[in-house]
């Protein structure tokens, strides 16, 4: 857990410490033009935004780094899923649950009765 956590404190560092810059922001003609420079950039460690119509269109980053931040969104994800399983293993020992049979029986019911009438 505390690995997780270092991850996610250090991708907010990251990012801090990554910020894009006017050079950063590339015109999708010119990325067209000079795609392999921009490539070596990116390979270094540069970040860009591709623009088209004068709007962000995509985003130029190393793939090694994009397997990173699919890697912390993944453990993210999962940090929620146990926060959640927390919170509900909380809801039964303080007796804040129902029997899941019952209550799905209880919502048909209540949806049929509601269609037929």
């Amino acid at each position: 857990m505390h690995c997780i956590m270092y991850k996610i404190v250090q991708l907010k560092t990251v990012r801090l410490a990554m910020s894009i810059s006017a050079s950063d922001v590339i015109p999708f003609s010119q990325a067209r033009a000079n795609l392999s420079e921009l490539a070596d950039q990116v390979k270094a460690g540069a970040e860009k935004i591709i623009t088209k119509n004068g709007e962000s269109y995509v985003a130029l980053i190393d793939s090694d780094r994009l397997d990173y931040y699919h890697r912390l969104e993944r453990e993210h994800i999962h940090l929620l899923l146990i926060t959640e399983a927390g919170k509900g293993l909380d809801d039964v020992a303080a007796g804040r649950s129902k029997d899941a049979r019952a209550t799905l029986q209880a919502i048909k019911r209540k949806r049929a009765a509601n269609a037929g009438g």
